[in-house]
């Protein structure tokens, strides 16, 4: 196992780690995408639009460099996602200048609330290591073979995951029950049709990193230690 990272993996990690800085700002609004009849009305949050590609980033990371840098890059994505939420939260501490207007706004954008950056940074730890975990130990199982039918598997694992913890917290009290509910699946169900739709690119950006990279680790007697970050 090489202690060092190529340039493919530092791409796709930069590439995580935008995602989902992206998408916990995106998390703040509500879109309706319309009226299924007999379900009512469907609302998804506008994190949909990227947090889903940090999930593909996943797969191709845990299928080229195994479940260590997997882990790796999680926590880096989780680092970077803490480090901007509080830095935002030193500027709208900061005092405005007298002739800006634009104050309200930037809070509300960036003055998310304590309850939702718990949510997110939670459900987004929780959900990435149960998709990298799933794409692992299938991986295995299967000796290499259907990459498609096991990422799409374990984008569902963890899909499922994160918007089951992160609903409830985030806006828990805040809407009905039911609204509560129809979130938590729609955006599973969305995000993992996002992975099938992608999937075509996924496999061959896979193959090309593999090609290029001469990586295709398989995780045999790996410690899925969520905590053991230094060993890649």
């Amino acid at each position: 196992m090489k202690n060092k990272v190529s340039v493919s993996f530092m791409m796709l990690g930069i590439l995580f780690c935008v995602c989902l800085v992206a998408s916990n700002f995106l998390e703040t609004k509500l879109i309706q995408l319309g009226v299924i009849p007999g379900f009512g009305s469907i609302s998804v949050t506008a994190g949909l639009l990227v947090f889903p590609i940090s999930y593909i980033i996943n797969d191709c990371i845990a299928e080229v460099w195994g479940y260590r840098k997997a882990r790796l890059i999680i926590w880096m994505g989780f680092a970077m996602n803490f480090l901007v939420v509080g830095i935002s939260q030193l500027a709208i501490q900061l005092p405005g200048a007298p002739f800006w207007e634009g104050e309200e706004a930037f809070n509300f954008v960036f003055g998310l609330a304590p309850r939702i950056v718990a949510a997110s940074l939670l459900a987004f730890l929780v959900g990435s290591f149960l998709n990298a975990y799933v794409m692992s130990r299938m991986k295995i199982a299967s000796q290499g073979k259907h990459f498609s039918y096991r990422a799409v598997l374990s984008t569902l694992a963890g899909e499922s995951a994160d918007s089951i913890l992160f609903f409830p917290i985030a806006f828990g009290g805040l809407m009905p029950v039911n609204e509560l509910l129809k979130m938590i699946i729609v955006q599973a169900i969305l995000k993992t049709l996002y992975e099938i739709i992608i999937l075509p690119v996924t496999i061959r950006v896979v193959k090309y990193i593999k090609k290029v990279d001469g990586s295709d680790v398989y995780d045999e007697n790996v410690s899925y230690n969520v905590l053991k970050v230094t060993e890649i």
